[in-house]
């Protein structure tokens, strides 16, 4: 913690504030996708996309889960996607799962999370429509096929959302990630339904 303390007491000095960017910054922000990802602290959007401060909006939650338009129990989830295309007008949405993730393991693995109830009840809401993969998934640590799955179902979710809806008939582009921590290689869902490197 003393590192990261001295690093933020410093970061006024590390970052020219005076420069165009960050003074703009002040002014409002305009960023160009919204990027729903796992807590995580392995996954970092700027630091795997190299954008600039600004540029994303992120909604991080264990899991990169994005509860269903009106399911009980919800949290800022709906709130942020609505903030996110009605009023800061973003045209992107990626969803992005990642390899060796905690909250896929745990429902992989089928983990008694009753000492966890809110990450119990958390996983829960995920865990219907990951039922066919969970039983047939292999024995890869990285668990490419349900961080995968889990991706395209978190699309779907996001099309139960009126605002999604709504904004995918003017021009919303969805996109499906799946990054892998070990490697860091980017995977994206194409139209075949497919995860594919595409070379840059």
């Amino acid at each position: 913690m003393k590192a990261l303390l001295d690093r933020a007491r410093s970061f006024e000095r590390r970052v020219d504030f005076e420069s165009g960017e960050y003074r703009k910054l002040a002014e409002g922000q305009y960023p160009e996708v919204l990027f729903i990802t796992c807590s995580d602290s392995r996954v970092i959007p700027a630091l795997i996309t190299g954008a600039r401060p600004g540029e994303i909006f992120e909604l991080r939650n264990a899991g990169n889960i994005v509860p269903s338009y009106g399911q009980h129990g919800t949290g800022g989830e709906a709130a942020t996607i609505e903030y996110a295309l009605e009023v800061l007008g973003v045209q992107d949405l990626v969803v992005c799962g990642h390899s060796h993730c905690g909250a896929m393991g745990a429902l992989k693995s089928g983990d008694d999370l009753s000492a966890l109830p809110g990450v119990d009840a958390w996983l829960r809401s995920a865990r219907p429509e990951l039922e066919s993969v969970l039983a047939t998934a292999s024995d890869d640590p990285s668990m490419p096929d349900v961080a995968q799955r889990n991706v395209v179902n978190q699309l779907a979710a996001l099309r139960s959302h009126p605002v999604v809806r709504q904004r995918l008939e003017g021009g919303l582009r969805l996109h499906g990630w799946y990054y892998e921590v070990h490697t860091g290689r980017v995977h994206e869902l194409d139209e075949d339904g497919r995860f594919r490197v595409h070379a840059g």
